[in-house]
């Protein structure tokens, strides 16, 4: 029988130089959503059978070192991989303890590898949280792309932001984001900078001045800006920098595969830039 449990913030815990990140990012969310936190670990593929170095990947007052008996240089069989993530949501849990989250943690120990795994929990949770950089075979776009949940993905260290950029084009996705953003709580004490990059025509100002009312009538704090430029990635990238803002959000993958290999996905552009925590909103997002 399951333990998942529907509405969680779901931690996935599986990039060794993010967990305590990843901890305080879904801790940070699960706060603002009143929502528990399942601590997610998948076991790594048993074609990939070389360990994977967890140790220090935690500061927790605690005597054991963590998986200080696994090295990275020895392999692993089945029972150790196992015991080897044990530990790890263990330590994981009990660095959540010690920060005195008040809202209820548990664990999932997944048999299978990480694409797998977010699929099993894609469905239920409100928010998953990823490190920046994973340790499955597959891409970090490729883990978004075949979401259906709205994934944070964050940097190491996780700094909780103050004012967030929603990145609105307009497009059926950005629509469902600024859905979710006037719905959720994640957001309601933040700054919302609502940015459109485009031409300043009377569609566009039309639109984006819509969206900036919803986000107003929702009791967001919000403002609004249009940047003529053909580069979204860097007019984005240099509004945040200006302005400070540390969350990024923006919908994912919006456009057809054929035209991100023929002029480049944005959102692929800006997983690779952003040194924020990045909100991002699958377009398959019901």
């Amino acid at each position: 029988m399951s333990n998942l449990k529907p509405d969680s913030v779901i931690a996935c815990l599986d990039c060794p130089d993010h967990v305590q990140a990843v901890l305080e990012a879904s801790m940070w969310a699960s706060t603002r959503m009143q929502a528990p936190v399942g601590l997610l670990h998948s076991v790594p593929s048993l074609q990939q059978k070389a360990a994977v170095n967890y140790s220090g990947c935690l500061n927790i007052d605690d005597e054991n070192t963590l998986l200080e008996q696994f090295t990275t240089t020895e392999h692993l069989g089945n029972c150790e991989l196992k015991s080897q993530g044990k530990l790890l949501l263990h330590q994981a849990t009990t660095y959540c303890e010690q920060q005195r989250h008040k809202l209820k943690t548990y664990t999932l120990h997944r048999h299978e590898n990480l694409s797998e795994s977010i699929d099993y929990v894609d469905d239920e949770a409100q928010l998953i949280v990823i490190g920046h950089h994973v340790t499955c075979k597959s891409t970090l776009g490729q883990l978004i792309r075949v979401s259906h949940c709205p994934i944070l993905v964050t940097h190491a260290p996780f700094l909780p932001p103050t004012t967030a950029l929603f990145a609105f084009d307009n497009s059926p996705t950005s629509h469902k984001l600024l859905n979710w953003l006037c719905k959720t709580s994640l957001v309601r004490t933040l700054t919302v900078h609502i940015v459109m990059v485009g031409k300043e025509n009377s569609e566009n100002c039309d639109a984006l001045r819509e969206a900036y009312a919803r986000l107003r009538q929702a009791g967001i704090k919000s403002k609004k800006a249009l940047l003529d430029c053909r580069d979204v990635t860097a007019a984005l990238n240099y509004y945040q920098t200006q302005n400070n803002i540390g969350l990024l959000m923006t919908g994912a993958f919006g456009q057809s595969r054929l035209r991100g290999l023929l002029k480049g996905s944005d959102t692929k552009k800006l997983l690779h830039s952003t040194k924020t925590p990045y909100l991002l909103l699958p377009k398959d997002y019901a």
